[in-house]
C-alpha cells in the first residue's frame, strides 16, 4: 500500500462520513468527529481488503474506491444507528409527553 491509497482512503473516509451525517435527518446520538473517525477507519480497512483482493496492480483504481466507500458507508450508518438505541437492559428516558407516577 503506496501513501496515494492512504491519502485517498482518507479523504473517502472523510467525505462518506459527512455525507452520511447529512443524510440521517435530524439530530443523532452520534457525534460528528465519532462519523468521520468511523468512515476514515472503515475506508483503510477497505483500502486493505482492496489491496490484499487485488490481482492485478496496473488495473484502474476503481474497485479500491467503490470497496473504501462501501464499508466506510457501512460504519457510519451502523455507528449513527446504534448511537440512536438505549443500550441493552437500560429504559430510554420518558419523552416530552409522559406522565410521573405519583409518589415517586
Amino acid at each position: 500500500m503506496d501513501g496515494g491509497t492512504l491519502v485517498g482512503a482518507l479523504l473517502v473516509g472523510l467525505a462518506v462520513g459527512a455525507v452520511g451525517r447529512l443524510v440521517v435527518p435530524g439530530r443523532t446520538a452520534a457525534p460528528v468527529w465519532l462519523t468521520l473517525a468511523l468512515g476514515v477507519a472503515a475506508a483503510l480497512l477497505g483500502a486493505i481488503v482492496a489491496g490484499l483482493v487485488d490481482t492485478a496492480p496496473g488495473g484502474p483504481a476503481v474497485w479500491p474506491l467503490v470497496v473504501e466507500s462501501g464499508f466506510a458507508a457501512a460504519a457510519v450508518v451502523l455507528a449513527v444507528l446504534a448511537a440512536g438505541r438505549p443500550a441493552p437492559g437500560t429504559q430510554p428516558p420518558p419523552g416530552p409527553g409522559a406522565r410521573r407516577e405519583e409518589g415517586s
